[in-house]
């Protein structure tokens, strides 16, 4: 017992332990897994940095614009409120946008309209961070493949010497395949916790939205309740905001 053990020993390949031998190790399937991770890796950074930027509280919601819109309409000056939002495109201007092409229909149609356009606006974003949520979700997906290869291999080499295969060749095998498993995972966790903090930066940012959209019209919402505004409404928005 103790010479096999010597000699499985002596026969076993070292283990690579540097980084460019642990990719090498998973072979031509292994390396062609890995460079596929490698691109939806980049992609996902780019993704995270895009959004990192644009899902921002400056953009969604411009410094002054709330003011500027609640002062108009404490004017009663609903165009005016109106070319205010047009000249300041975000998520916030399109929910007031679009409560204002409303006021015909009273205060509980400004309303809706703002709560629609609101629900719209957080459907978009949501939308733009969901490839994250595929890459985290793939990733494994991938990996896994390149485990399944390698078992593929394994049992292959038992079949070619007719079950003589030695435990360490067996071994080799899967441990070269678990390299595109171990790669996989390397993608898709920090995917999945960048869509998870988006996610939550979303729904803090939409709600604030909400707030500050109900803060401008509080005027317009007075107006109603005293007397329905003189100006004419205007004209309704274009859907979406870029």
């Amino acid at each position: 017992m103790t010479d096999t053990l010597l000699l499985l020993a002596t026969d076993t390949p070292p283990a690579p332990n540097d980084a460019w031998s642990i990719i090498l190790s998973g072979g031509v399937t292994g390396i062609a897994i890995l460079l596929l991770l490698a691109v939806i890796s980049v992609i996902a950074l780019t993704l995270v940095v895009e959004h990192l930027l644009t899902i921002r509280r400056p953009i969604l919601m411009p410094a002054g614009l709330t003011e500027q819109v609640r002062k108009q309409l404490a004017n009663n000056k609903i165009a005016a409120a109106n070319q205010q939002c047009q000249q300041t495109p975000s998520a916030l201007a399109a929910v007031l946008q679009a409560g204002l092409a409303e006021t015909p229909g009273g205060w509980p149609a400004v309303e809706k309209g703002m709560e629609e356009a609101l629900a719209e606006q957080s459907a978009r974003l949501l939308r733009k961070i969901d490839y994250l949520s595929v890459i985290g979700n793939i990733a494994p997906m991938i990996g896994l493949l390149g485990t399944v290869f390698g078992m593929i291999f394994a049992f292959q080499e038992v079949a070619n010497t007719q079950g003589a295969a030695r435990a360490a060749e067996l071994a080799s095998g899967i441990y070269q395949a678990l390299v595109t498993t171990v790669g996989g995972l390397l993608v898709a966790i920090p995917s999945l916790a960048a869509f998870a903090v988006l996610r939550n930066r979303i729904d803090g940012l939409i709600a604030e939205t909400g707030q500050q959209a109900q803060t401008a019209v509080a005027p317009l919402k007075r107006a109603f309740q005293t007397g329905a505004p003189q100006a004419s409404p205007p004209k309704p928005p274009v859907a979406g905001a870029k």
